[in-house]
């Protein structure tokens, strides 16, 4: 027995525009919208922005990201479109409304749509309501904000309902940083919660090591305090007794190894303060040769808060109370310290060290570790809602718009049948006596014009701009009917877009094609009479010029002549030049006879605003004014 195959879709196509388009009629033809040969589509591609539609359904179809939309995008949204919906006919209505029993339940990704959509219309407070509109859809992001809990699992310290819970997050985004919140704020995710504990948990284990240890904790819980006191004076102490040592060794050395008078000197000359660079580096108490380190007076104002804290913590706990500290006994501390500071240097955890041993230990013993990571648990939970909210977005605006891209990328229907007007028809353009539908939007006059110089068709790019605004764009019309003669570079109109906004447009560059089969006829004949015009007008501009030369000349000559006593020339006589004139225009008449098409070329006016007629007898003369 033969498998049994599957017939394939029947397509239905119309002449438009002098080729074979496909017509999309029924929910069946998107549903196999991929059995359609793609050299059968109309095109291949559109941009997001720059179209009469809408820009976010644009945005959702291009899921690459790459600013434009194309034919695998086209596929995708409609496979996905009809296999969510019960029939794919109710996309051909375009209808703005999404009725919620047109969601095929049939299949789990359909029961999880019409779930997110009831908790959508449930954030908008119509739960009753039995249809998703465009309204409903829009900004679902602030409500995902304004929500505690939001899908992301990312969890911010107002999330927290007891307080040690929110100060338990506050302490981790001190020591770990932050992810950010659906809704802008700082917050934790789970790795960064399990990144804190792992810290905390070496932290805690590497002070365990000096529980109970004298050698490691020899001044107690005090020990962590005075490690660090000594780490800082550790390089003043020892600069200290070696400077005395060489005083010792030689008493020449004592004098320069104290400040010199001109460091006071400078000094002297600006405002102290205890952090002041040249104080900072003197020495702590003058240098004398066997001279041990007072402990009350004769400290440096710089280190006397330091030498301080030191006595308190270190020399009192190990020697007692002393004035003085001796070079020997020095050694003896700096004996004490050696076992803690191989410890330090094995420190783990530094992330959470600035919170001290005592509130690690708090946080690894209490139970707000299980509560926040049920708060993320709970967020995660919303995830999949929060997902099908999203697709609930996206098939609403399918539901509208998908059929429309359709029929202005597979076909261009929309196009060839003129209401409505296609996506990509920018607005119309009146400009003499006319108006020209078909404006497309431009980014760049130069880059479009090379390519758009093939189409053969009459194109005007004219920049647009707004009365009283810096808003401006170029268009490109077409010119599909009457002529050309009275369109020019600088040549002004008007541009209304297609939400009615109106804009002065100017003609910036044209692209000169024959516009109808009578200008093509006719361009030959006016270029030759736009030529022997323009050289007529040459000649004549040639012997006018040479006659008020000549003129000139003459009128000098017989200044010149009178003022010197002789006879001028004799007068202009127009009878002698008679047979001339008469020869010249018997020349003129055959040709005028030859060129009787002339007459139906005009000629512009020497002010511009009107046109004269060429002919033999209404030719215009120098002198003529309109």
């Amino acid at each position: 027995m033969e498998p049994k195959t599957t017939a394939a879709h029947r397509w239905r196509f119309c002449r438009l525009g002098g080729f074979d388009q496909v017509r999309l009629e029924t929910g069946e033809d998107i549903r196999h919208l991929n059995e359609l040969d793609q050299k059968l589509w109309a095109a291949l591609s559109c941009p997001v922005i720059g179209l009469e539609f809408d820009e976010q359904t644009l945005a959702l179809l291009d899921s690459d990201g790459d600013g434009r939309v194309r034919v695998q995008e086209i596929l995708a949204a409609a496979e996905w479109t009809c296999s969510l919906l019960r029939t794919p006919d109710c996309l051909l209505a375009g209808s703005a409304e999404l009725p919620l029993s047109a969601i095929d339940t049939s299949h789990p990704q359909g029961q999880q749509l019409l779930a997110s959509a009831r908790q959508l219309l449930s954030y908008r407070g119509k739960p009753e309501a039995d249809t998703v509109s465009m309204e409903d859809v829009a900004d679902t992001t602030s409500l995902l904000c304004e929500s505690t809990f939001n899908g992301d699992g990312i969890v911010p310290p107002r999330a927290a309902e007891l307080e040690s819970t929110r100060l338990l997050i506050e302490d981790i985004i001190a020591c770990m940083g932050s992810d950010q919140d659906r809704s802008g704020e700082p917050g934790v995710s789970r790795e960064r919660v399990q990144a804190f504990f792992e810290a905390a948990q070496a932290y805690n284990e590497w002070w365990r090591q000096a529980e109970g240890n004298a050698t490691l904790l020899p001044f107690g819980m005090e020990t962590q305090a005075a490690a660090q006191v000594y780490s800082l004076l550790k390089p003043k102490l020892d600069d200290y007794f070696i400077r005395c040592g060489l005083a010792t060794y030689d008493l020449k050395a004592e004098a320069p190894l104290n400040p010199a008078i001109t460091t006071y000197e400078t000094l002297a000359a600006q405002e102290l303060r205890m952090d002041t660079a040249e104080l900072t580096q003197m020495p702590l108490a003058r240098i004398e040769a066997d001279r041990p380190l007072p402990l009350r007076d004769g400290i440096n104002p710089s280190w006397s808060a330091a030498v301080e804290d030191f006595t308190r913590l270190v020399i009192t706990p190990l020697l007692g109370k002393v004035d003085h500290l001796e070079e020997s006994q020095w050694r003896r501390i700096k004996l004490t310290f050696q076992p803690l500071e191989s410890w330090q240097e094995q420190k783990a955890g530094l992330e959470v060290d600035p919170l001290g041993p005592a509130r690690v230990q708090a946080i690894l013993e209490g139970p707000d570790r299980q509560r926040l990571e049920q708060l993320i648990e709970d967020d995660l939970n919303l995830a999949d809602q929060v997902l099908g909210i999203d697709n609930v977005v996206r098939l609403t605006h399918y539901h509208r718009d998908l059929y429309r891209l359709l029929n202005n990328f597979v076909t261009f229907r929309d196009f060839y049948a003129q209401n409505p007007k296609a996506i990509f028809q920018a607005g119309t353009l009146y400009i003499d006596g006319r108006a020209c539908e078909l404006c497309v939007l431009v980014e760049s006059t130069e880059a479009h014009s090379h390519l758009a110089n093939l189409s053969r068709t009459y194109l005007a790019y004219c920049l647009c701009k707004r009365r009283n605004s810096s808003e401006q764009m170029e268009i490109a019309a077409a010119f599909t009917g009457g002529d050309a003669d009275n369109l020019m570079v600088g040549r002004n109109g008007v541009f209304y877009d297609r939400r009615g906004n109106d804009w002065d447009a100017t003609i910036i560059k044209i692209i000169d094609h024959p516009i109808s089969v009578s200008q093509a006829f006719w361009a030959p004949y006016k270029r030759v009479a736009r030529m022997v015009g323009e050289q007529i007008e040459k000649i004549a501009a040639a012997k006018m010029k040479a006659m008020d030369s000549k003129a000139q000349a003459g009128i000098s000559e017989a200044g010149t002549k009178a003022a010197s006593g002789q006879q001028p020339a004799a007068p202009f006589d127009v009878g002698k030049f008679a047979g001339i004139f008469a020869a010249i225009g018997l020349a003129l008449g055959p040709l005028a006879r030859r060129l009787p098409r002339l007459s139906m070329v005009s000629w512009p006016c020497p002010s511009g605003r009107c046109r004269w007629p060429l002919s033999a007898s209404s030719w215009p003369y120098p002198d003529l004014r309109c």
